[in-house]
Parts: C-alpha cells; structure tokens; sequence
C-alpha cells in the first residue's frame, strides 16, 4: 500500500461513478399486521450502479484511498466479501483501471461469483475447511502483504464504509421523508459490515435526531447476541461469523432478530403481491422494521434497507417453496400497495 502525499485532483473516473451511485427511491409501503395499519420505508438500492447499497461504501473507501494516495493507479485490489462489496469493487476497480481480486466463501450464490467474473475481477473460493469468512479475510491479507502494490479495502474496519452512509444514505432517508412532512421514530438494517447502522446513527445524532437505531441479525445464527459465530442461516451478506470491528453495540439499540425462513418468505411476498423483487435480506429488515415500527405503535415512522434485487439470489432457497412456519410472521402481513418518494 503506498502512503504518498493527498491528492488535489482525482481520477475523472470517480466522478463519473458517482453520478451512478445513491439518490435511490425510497418505498413506502402499507400492510396491516395484527389489527394495524403500518407504513415501512425501504430505501431501494438496486437502483445503485451494481445494483447493492454496496455501491456506496466503495466508492467512498476508493475515492478516501486515492485522495490520500493509499491507492495509485496500477494497484491491484484485494478485498474479502459475501459477494455485493466484491461486485462494487469489481465493477468499479475496473473502470479505474485496477486488477481487482476477490475472496469469497465457496456456498454464497453462483449469480455473485459470475457477477464478478462477468466484471474481470478474479474470484478466489474459500471452503468451510479453508476457514470460511475469517479465512477469506486471512487470506486477501497474506497476499496483500506478499505482493507488491495491493489495496485492501478492509470494510469491516474502514471507518470510511460508515462515513458512506453518514453523509449519503441517511441524509437521503431525512430529506425524502421531509417531502412528505415525516420524520423517523427509527431505524432498522442487518449488520454484515455494520456501516450502514454506524453512518445512520452518525446522521441522526449530528442532526439532533433521537430515533431509535435497531441493527438486525438472523435468529438462527444471532452473531452479535454471542460475540462469535453460532448456527447456521441463508440471510447472505448479514452475520459474517463475527462482529466487525467498526460495529458499537453500545451506541446501538436493541437488536432485532428475524427468522432466516421468515425472510425468505416476506421477500417472496413482496415479490408475488407487490412485484418489487428484493433479496433474502430485504426481506429481513422488512419484517423486522414492521416489528420495531409494530412495538413503537402510534404514528411510527420505520425505515429500512432494500439492499438489493432478486437477481443474484434465483439458484438459492429465494425461489424455492420456503415452509411458512407457525413462528413467521410474513403469513400475517397484509400487503396493501406501496408508493414511491424520489430523492430530492
């Protein structure tokens, strides 16, 4: 990694990306759910440029890289993922010019490691016995630091994956639910990285905000309630077998945990009832953004994540017969329509 002086003139490139990353829509969208009338706000990030919310967190990380010279041109790029962060950085490594290299556990989705490859990253499976997420991370920093001029992004400790949202995300949250005189009660997102949770919080609390800050985990493998990895789920891109270290469970309210089957089965509702095609984790923070908003009562005022779309998740359990079972609660939402807030 190189550590030259800042930069007074960035790559055109960058600012050419930007203008296709963020200003996303946000959704709202009405369902009953035991007696109530509830509405949830989803910021849709499939409209990104790779089609994740992932989008945002690296171009801010490569934007903070070469501005402070940690990146020059002809580096390569080395960077451990669930698959999303290693399409951002595929797609945009390569517009930059950059050799982009990707580790990735080997049971995440087919669709994510053609996805990359389609980019021309290269992609580096990594099995349960090679040490899986932890031995993905392991490895992008060995070959970091056995080979010369390598970048590594490192987004669970990057404070600039926070910054991301503070400055983008929520912002865009506070400005589209102001044109419809709203401000939020709370807010709810899975934790993979836990960026999008850290950089909100950072805008609300700067912004005089006391709004309740929820960060989200799978019930069957509740990695932030234990510190470690327990249990197994197919929420990809959330509970990464640790709690990455930019995450403070202090300044955080309580954890919402949604049920990985439950998700799965909001998401394909969503999708059958109201044609909006979301991922296994957009499902997640609906259900548990309907549980938060569900508990607040009165005029709640909910928003969440719609990380990303369907597409990457066609050969999983997304779109297969997932069992409703007793303790779901997707089988008692009632979707009544939704509508569309654009970004100001």
């Amino acid at each position: 990694m190189n550590t030259t002086a800042a930069r007074t003139t960035l790559p055109p490139t960058l600012s050419a990306l930007r203008r296709l990353v963020g200003r996303t829509p946000l959704i709202e969208v009405e369902c009953e759910f035991r007696g109530r009338v509830h509405r949830i706000y989803g910021k849709y990030e499939a409209m990104n440029l790779t089609g994740s919310i992932k989008d945002r967190m690296a171009l801010t990380i490569l934007e903070q890289a070469y501005t402070t010279g940690a990146i020059e041109p002809g580096d390569e790029i080395a960077e451990a993922t669930s698959g999303n962060t290693g399409i951002s950085f595929a797609a945009m490594g390569r517009a930059l010019g950059h050799k982009v290299r990707i580790y990735m556990p080997d049971w995440m989705s087919r669709e994510r490691v053609l996805v990359i490859q389609s980019l021309g990253a290269a992609v580096i499976p990594v099995s349960h016995e090679l040490g899986g997420f932890l031995g993905s991370i392991r490895m992008a920093d060995e070959f970091a630091r056995d080979t010369p001029r390598v970048f590594r992004p490192r987004q669970f400790d990057c404070e600039d994956n926070a910054r991301a949202h503070r400055e983008t995300t929520g912002p865009e949250i506070l400005a589209q639910l102001a044109t419809i005189d709203r401000r939020p009660s709370a807010f709810v997102a899975g934790v993979g990285t836990g960026g999008t949770v850290m950089g909100v919080r950072q805008c609300f609390r700067e912004r005089g905000l006391d709004a309740a800050v929820h960060p989200l985990e799978p019930a069957n493998s509740p990695t932030l309630r234990t510190g470690t990895k327990v249990g197994k789920h197919r929420i990809q891109g959330i509970s990464d077998e640790f709690i990455p270290s930019i995450v403070k469970l202090p300044l955080l309210d309580e954890i919402v945990d949604v049920w990985d089957g439950d998700a799965i089965c909001m998401a394909q509702k969503l999708a059958n009832e109201l044609g909006i095609a979301l991922g296994i984790s957009s499902g997640a923070n609906f259900i548990g953004a309907l549980q938060v908003a569900h508990a607040q009562g009165g005029d709640a005022c909910v928003a969440t994540i719609f990380c990303d779309d369907n597409k990457k998740y066609l050969s999983t359990d997304l779109c297969s017969d997932e069992e409703l079972k007793p303790h779901y609660l997707a089988g008692e939402v009632k979707l009544r329509g939704f509508q569309v807030i654009s970004c100001p």
